[in-house]
């Protein structure tokens, strides 16, 4: 197992070609998952000046952006993401974990309803190994719960809806991939 690992290894940080951004982008990546966000904002900047359609790094920008609370900037860059690659249903959860924090909940409710038409999977949420680099035993809510949340919320009168919990929705992570 350890050779497997050190051939990888090697194969990733030497012999694999990289396109124009990739380097950045797998820097501010790692920032990301460190909780780094200004710096990794930098990196994916980096990265989408090597190449502006760069994808991944768009997608990483616009997460980094919903951490800071930079919710207009964020919306701009999952709409661009969206515009490259309509199919890819993680861009769709993260632009309604992101209509959820502006308070958007038709909007987010509709987003998760997207991305779960075109990924079921995606309602398994992190991997049970990802869960575990993150410390994190139990499976956070995901966008299956959180859809069919704000499905019967929206379905109460105005003043008996409870679209909120901050406790509960501080444990929803964006979806990467």
């Amino acid at each position: 197992m350890a050779l497997v690992w050190l051939s990888w290894s090697l194969y990733e940080s030497f012999f694999k070609a990289r396109a124009p951004g990739d380097t950045d982008y797998h820097a501010a990546n790692r920032l990301f998952e460190d909780g780094d966000y200004e710096r990794a904002l930098e990196a994916y900047r980096d990265a989408l000046d090597d190449d502006s359609e760069h994808i991944h790094a768009q997608r990483g920008l616009a997460r980094t952006l919903l951490q800071l609370g930079r919710y207009d900037e964020s919306l701009n860059q999952f709409n661009s993401a969206i515009a490259l690659e309509p199919d890819f249903a993680g861009s769709y959860a993260n632009r309604g974990i992101l209509y959820d924090r502006m308070g958007h909940h038709q909007l987010a409710l509709e987003d998760y309803r997207t991305a779960l038409q075109l990924d079921p999977e995606i309602a398994e949420g992190p991997h049970w190994l990802i869960r575990f680099l993150r410390n994190q035993p139990e499976r956070p809510p995901g966008i299956a719960e959180r859809a069919a949340y704000l499905a019967n919320e929206l379905l109460k009168p105005v003043s008996e809806r409870v679209l909120r919990l901050p406790e509960i929705d501080a444990e929803q992570r964006s979806y990467k991939k």
